[in-house]
């Protein structure tokens, strides 16, 4: 089983950044795939950004250009950098990592920005 902690969320003003964070503990493998994704109320949760192992990255048109995922393999940990936020950023975030063909979520954090 793998364990994931997001933090980092919060409330910022349009134009702001944001730096979230999700941990993996438990039985961890280096080959996987994490991936940040966000819901808003009464829609389905959005991809946001994916990175390999190897570092390559993805990104949804919405947020190419403003944020930047990344990971440390060493602690076990993806960050996502948020810039220029805008109030549609505004959303429950979540990490998802891809292992030995399992799928494995955290529990989410809030990210508000304000007009």
């Amino acid at each position: 089983q793998v364990q994931l902690v997001e933090s980092g969320g919060g409330l910022v003003q349009a134009g702001g950044s944001l730096r979230l964070s999700c941990t993996a503990s438990g039985s961890i493998f280096s080959i996987s795939v994490m991936a940040w994704y966000r819901q808003t109320p009464g829609n389905q949760r959005e991809w946001v950004a994916g990175i390999t192992s190897s570092g390559s990255t993805n990104y949804a048109d919405s947020v190419k250009g403003r944020f930047t995922i990344s990971r440390d393999s060493a602690k076990n940990t993806v960050y996502l950098q948020m810039n220029s936020l805008k109030p549609e950023d505004t959303a429950v975030y979540y990490c998802k990592r891809v292992q030995e063909g399992n799928i494995y979520w955290g529990q989410g954090t809030q990210v508000t920005v304000s007009s």
